[in-house]
């Protein structure tokens, strides 16, 4: 078997990618020796089309910064890639280089295992690529959300414990407190916070952020985004090896 098979990740200061180990092992355990994953840390997204001419590469993951701004750089798009305006998969063949969301479908995913009944309207913290692809989800399931961002209407100066309260799921979507800023937290009213929330944080190094430790004190159900991960981890091997033209 000498026909190889070239992954990677692209994104930046990514030293500590959760993707490159996952596939890595996931090569080992398949035992596939043609199988290779790189991860190509880009200071500027220009920078992929260097990557893109790399011989006998199938397909990338895109991470933070660049989930939207790698859409000018591709040929085509999913319904939900281009629905949302964001990407994080890559399939490359017959030269054409088409993007999908598969965060869409890890989110999915955690949510369905995690929510009951009474988790009937959100807050969405964050309006990147993540953000985007939980608003997608959140339509599809018809709950109401309203978005919470430096630059949105309802923001982290404004929003308030009674509007907490009303709102039983929470998605922290920013990148607020991921390794190695540990600490770091949103400013953020967490006293409307109950045992009837339910708090999904996306970020997944380290397993329990600041913004998780906090929502547990006040009793409401706890989910970090390592399940996500691999969900949509295992939705990008299918599209690399098994997606039809």
């Amino acid at each position: 078997m000498n026909d190889q098979k070239k992954l990677g990740i692209i994104g930046r200061n990514i030293s500590y990618s959760f993707s490159k180990k996952y596939f890595e092992d996931k090569f080992q355990r398949l035992m596939l020796n043609n199988y290779s994953y790189d991860v190509f840390d880009l200071k500027d997204i220009s920078e992929v089309e260097e990557i893109f001419k790399s011989p006998h590469l199938i397909g990338l993951n895109v991470t933070i910064p660049y989930k939207e701004k790698i859409l000018p750089y591709l040929d085509e798009l999913s319904d939900e890639a281009a629905e949302i305006g964001a990407v994080n998969c890559i399939l490359i063949k017959d030269n054409i280089k088409k993007g999908f969301n598969t965060d869409v479908f890890g989110f999915e995913k955690t949510l369905l295992i995690h929510r009951k009944k009474f988790h009937d309207s959100a807050l969405i913290l964050g309006n990147g690529g993540a953000a985007k692809a939980v608003q997608y989800v959140l339509k599809k399931y018809n709950i109401p959300f309203q978005t919470v961002s430096r630059n949105t209407e309802l923001n982290f100066e404004n929003i308030t414990k009674e509007i907490v309260a009303e709102n039983p799921l929470i998605i922290q979507c920013t990148p607020v407190g991921t390794f190695p800023n540990v600490e770091d937290r949103l400013d953020f009213p967490f006293e409307g916070m109950t045992e009837k929330h339910l708090i999904i944080d996306l970020i997944y190094n380290p397993n329990y952020t600041s913004f998780i430790k906090k929502a547990s004190e006040k009793g409401a159900k706890t989910a970090n985004g390592y399940y996500m991960l691999e969900q949509q981890a295992e939705k990008n091997w299918e599209i690399w090896n098994f997606q039809k033209k």
